[in-house]
């Protein structure tokens, strides 16, 4: 044990263990930002201390829409059992007040002309399903009411009112749940990235949006609008402040056709939010785009809005939707599953509002693509044509009937020359 102790420094051996047990310096991340949108078009947005919630009651209907399926369900449910059992409980004292209860009744209603309210109603079972026979209008036959009571008659009268308004909430209840504007969102999609690259000279935020259905969105816009936290001259805090953005459309009326799918094109010129900030400084921007599509459904005719948003985690700077509209034997074919994918392209890594000041830098951005391009190309050329003699001659190497033979030939003066052909 000493003589390998000896053998090994005991300098090195701490310095050794320290090297071992220091530990690397964590990189901690930068907070991610609450979004006001999520990816799917829901707000993110929870509402507290409500202190007048009899409001909601007001509009009742509204109410019950916006509940979730189980509380509309267990609803709908007890609707019907209360009223079944509150008008059960009705048709059983008016049955109880005639003296159909009474046994005595049966063997006089044999004897004398004795008619009851409600003929086989003697419990408040039979009563209660006398009452489901009345509001839901089944009518098994067994049970069945009388002209000896005028208050039965308003019962039935009350029941058949109320069984009918309840039918109409209820039915229009659901039928409004399962007919919603954000069922026809789904089937609206769009790029989980948003890039910036150049179009047209100036640069550009873009974002692809699509439609999965056939049946198509009428009279179909989007908007855009920036979400950021901002401070006002005089101190202000605004920590959700909105501001729209303009969108290229070449049509006025700001409508798109969305037969297909398609890039949405934000310039980023004087009155874009965007037009101080470069590629280095969206990485740190606290800010929020949202963008918004609404139109009307074709087939139902109600008005649809789908939602979505992008932080600055998401938009690529200096990339480019790929096509993915073909022609494919008359027909145009579109291939969703290149729907989010990108491409790097020349980009200055500027602002637009540098861009604007220097357009020189755009060119030389070109310019050096296009050289670096080119130089890529040639590299490509070279390998490939190396890798072309490098095979033939493996296979000269290989295969010995590719050897071309030595041929000789006899001089007149009888010498003898060797040659290759």
């Amino acid at each position: 044990m000493l003589a390998r102790k000896s053998i090994i420094p005991e300098e090195y051996v701490l310095a050794r263990i320290a090297a071992e047990n220091l530990r690397k310096p964590r990189i901690r991340d930068r907070p991610r930002k609450a979004r006001f949108i999520a990816k799917n078009g829901a707000c993110n947005l929870a509402h507290k201390n409500i202190r007048e919630q009899g409001r909601f009651l007001q509009d009742i209907f509204t109410t019950l829409v916006d509940l979730k399926w189980r509380h509309t369900l267990v609803i709908f449910t007890m609707s019907f059992l209360c009223s079944w059992l509150l008008f059960a409980m009705m048709w059983w004292l008016v049955a109880f007040a005639h003296g159909d209860m009474d046994p005595s009744t049966e063997s006089t209603a044999n004897s004398t002309k004795w008619t009851p309210c409600v003929t086989c109603v003697r419990s408040f079972t039979s009563a209660f399903l006398f009452s489901i026979e009345v509001q839901v209008t089944i009518g098994f036959g067994g049970r069945m009411m009388t002209e000896e009571c005028p208050l039965a008659i308003t019962v039935l009268i009350l029941q058949n009112i109320v069984g009918l308004i309840i039918n109409a909430v209820m039915l229009g209840c659901i039928f409004m749940k399962t007919a919603q504007a954000h069922r026809r969102a789904e089937t609206l999609i769009f790029s989980r990235q948003a890039v910036i690259a150049v179009r047209n000279g100036k640069l550009c935020f873009m974002f692809r949006v699509g439609d999965l259905r056939k049946s198509m969105i009428i009279s179909a816009s989007v908007r855009i609008q920036v979400v950021r936290k901002t401070t006002t001259p005089e101190g202000e805090v605004i920590p959700i402040h909105q501001v729209d953005i303009p969108v290229d459309n070449p049509i006025e009326s700001n409508n798109i056709f969305l037969v297909a799918p398609l890039i949405i094109c934000h310039v980023i010129d004087k009155r874009s939010p965007l037009y101080d900030i470069s590629a280095a400084d969206l990485v740190l921007q606290d800010l929020e785009l949202i963008v918004i599509l609404e139109g009307v459904v074709e087939t139902t005719g109600i008005t649809t809005q789908a939602r979505t948003s992008y932080v600055a985690e998401e938009i690529l700077w200096g990339h480019r939707f790929v096509p993915i509209v073909t022609e494919e034997e008359g027909v145009y074919a579109v291939d969703y599953s290149k729907f989010g994918n990108t491409v790097k392209v020349a980009a200055p890594r500027c602002s637009a509002r540098e861009l604007d000041e220097k357009p020189s830098i755009l060119i030389q951005t070109l310019q050096k693509s296009e050289l670096s391009h080119q130089n890529s190309l040639r590299k490509r050329n070279s390998m490939r044509r190396n890798n072309s003699i490098r095979r033939s001659n493996s296979m000269r190497r290989t295969n010995p009937s590719l050897i071309v033979p030595k041929v000789q030939f006899i001089t007149p003066e009888g010498g003898q020359s060797a040659s290759e052909t």
